[in-house]
């Protein structure tokens, strides 16, 4: 359930953050570029702001997110 859980959660929060961030990209990159922006928000925002439970998830999923999406954008715009 949790793997089903973070697919999902991946999938919506790619999709807000790629559209936020005006990148296109396929539904697999959405939904991986969501599932890393879950772990990574994730972890940080329940770490440095102690929030539990679903919501906390979802807004670190979503700030990871487009986190990563700037971090490769500007990676991508120095080659």
């Amino acid at each position: 359930m949790p793997v089903l859980f973070l697919i999902i959660v991946g999938a919506a929060a790619g999709f807000i953050a790629t559209r936020v961030m005006d990148v296109k990209t396929d539904i697999f990159t959405t939904i991986l570029i969501g599932m890393a922006g879950a772990l990574i928000g994730g972890l940080v925002l329940r770490g440095v702001l102690l929030l539990t439970g679903m919501a906390a998830g979802f807004v670190g999923a979503l700030l990871g997110a487009m986190l990563l999406i700037w971090v490769w954008k500007t990676l991508r715009g120095r080659r």
